[in-house]
C-alpha cells in the first residue's frame, strides 16, 4: 500500500474542492439544502422606516434643511433609512405626534423642550442635538425711532406674542436696569406692519426671517437679542422621545448622522442646498430662504459647537437655560432633574474631534 502524505492527499482532493466551488458559484453562492436545491444568497437588510416631522411649515430652518438635504442627496439611504418628511399644520402638534408614536423625530425649541417636561402626563420629549446655539428670538426697533439701545425702552410700547412677555424681554430689561412697569406691553399678532405703522415701538421677532422681511418692506431696523446681554438662550434642536431613544438607539444614531451630514453639505454647498429647500417649499422666495439658512448657520457655529461641530451640546448649557427660565418666569417651577430633557450621548458619537463621523 503506497504511503499517503498530506501533500499527496491535498493534491487528490483539490480537483473535487474546485468542482464544488465552481458549482456553488453557478448556483448564485447558495448552499444545497436537504433536497439538493441551493438556498438563496443573503440580501441586504431592508431599510428602517421612520417619519421626521418638521416643527413648522416647509422653509429653510437649519434642522429642516438637514433633513431635506439628507433625503435628496441619499444620506438617509446610505444609513439604511427610509424617511417620510412631514410638516405640522399647527406649531406644537409635532410633540403630540411624537408622544403617540406616529412620528419618530422632529424639531423643537430648547426652551419649549424644557417647558414641555412639565406636561401632565409627560410626553418624554428629549433633545438629541442642539442646532441653534443661541435663541431664535429678538426685538426690533425702527432705525429712525430714536431708540439707540434697550436703555431707551422706558416709556415705549413693546409688543409680545403668546400669553405674556417672554423671559428674553424681561432679561433685557433687567440687564439694562429698567423696571418692567416702565415699559407698556401689548399682546400682538405676527404682522411686522405693527412696527412700521407705529402700533408698537419694540417688535418681537424671529431672527432668522423677520428682520429680512422688514428690510424688504423698505424699513431699516435695529435688532437686539437677550444673548447680547449674557442670557444663556438656546435655539432649535432635533428631538425624539425617551421611549423611542431607549428602544431604537441604532436608528437614532443613524438618523442624526444623516441629518448632520445634510447640514454639513448645506454649509459647503449653500446654493444647491437652497435648490433642495425650494423643492419642499416652492412657494418661498429664494433670497429669503438663503437669509434664513445663513442666519441659522451662523447661530449653529458658536459656543461649544465652534470647536466640536454642529449639534454639540453640554449639560451646563441645559442647566443654565433651565435656571434662566426659572428666574424669568418661563416655567412655573424648577424641574427635579433637567437631564430628562436632553441626551448628549448621540452627538458625542457623531462628532469626534469636531468632525462628523461617516458613515
Amino acid at each position: 500500500m503506497p504511503h499517503i502524505t498530506p501533500r499527496s492527499l491535498l493534491a487528490a482532493l483539490l480537483p473535487l474542492l474546485l468542482a464544488l466551488l465552481l458549482a456553488a458559484c453557478e448556483n448564485g453562492g447558495g448552499s444545497p439544502d436537504e433536497s439538493g436545491a441551493s438556498s438563496p444568497a443573503l440580501s441586504p437588510a431592508a431599510p428602517d422606516k421612520i417619519t421626521f416631522m418638521a416643527g413648522f411649515k416647509p422653509q429653510a430652518n437649519l434642522p429642516f434643511v438637514g433633513a431635506y438635504v439628507a433625503q435628496e442627496k441619499g444620506f438617509f439611504a446610505e444609513q439604511n433609512l427610509e424617511v417620510e418628511i412631514q410638516h405640522v399644520n399647527t406649531p406644537g402638534e409635532n410633540f403630540k405626534f411624537l408622544g403617540l408614536g406616529q412620528v419618530q423625530f422632529s424639531t423643537g425649541d430648547a426652551a419649549t423642550v424644557i417647558e414641555r417636561a412639565g406636561d401632565d402626563p409627560p410626553l418624554g420629549i428629549v433633545a438629541i442635538a442642539l442646532i441653534g446655539q443661541q435663541g431664535q428670538q429678538g426685538f426690533a426697533v425702527l432705525a429712525d425711532s430714536g431708540i439707540e439701545t434697550p436703555a431707551d425702552w422706558a416709556g415705549r410700547r413693546a409688543g409680545y406674542k403668546g400669553t405674556q412677555p417672554t423671559p428674553d424681554f424681561l432679561a433685557i430689561l433687567n440687564a439694562n436696569g429698567i423696571d418692567p412697569g416702565d415699559v407698556a406691553t401689548v399682546r400682538i399678532g405676527f404682522s411686522p406692519q405693527l412696527l412700521t405703522e407705529g402700533e408698537v415701538d419694540i417688535f418681537p421677532l424671529f431672527l432668522s426671517n423677520e428682520p429680512n422681511t422688514l428690510r424688504n418692506l423698505g424699513y431699516g431696523v435695529t435688532v437686539v437679542e437677550a444673548a447680547d446681554f449674557g442670557a444663556p438662550t438656546l435655539g432649535l434642536t432635533y428631538v425624539t422621545t425617551q421611549d423611542y431613544l431607549r428602544e431604537n438607539p441604532d436608528i437614532t444614531l443613524r438618523f442624526l448622522k444623516a441629518a448632520l451630514r445634510g447640514i454639513e453639505f448645506a454649509r459647503e454647498n449653500p446654493d444647491e442646498a437652497i435648490d433642495i429647500v425650494l423643492q419642499f417649499a416652492p412657494q418661498e422666495d429664494r433670497d429669503h430662504m438663503r437669509f434664513m439658512m445663513d442666519t441659522e448657520l451662523r447661530a449653529a457655529l458658536v459656543g461649544p459647537a465652534y470647536q466640536n461641530g454642529v449639534g454639540w451640546m453640554t449639560p451646563e448649557q441645559w442647566q443654565a437655560l433651565h435656571d434662566y427660565l426659572v428666574e424669568f418666569g418661563g416655567i412655573p417651577a424648577p424641574l427635579d432633574d433637567v437631564s430628562v430633557t436632553y441626551d448628549d450621548s448621540f452627538i458625542q458619537k457623531t462628532n469626534i474631534g469636531g468632525r462628523l463621523v461617516w458613515p
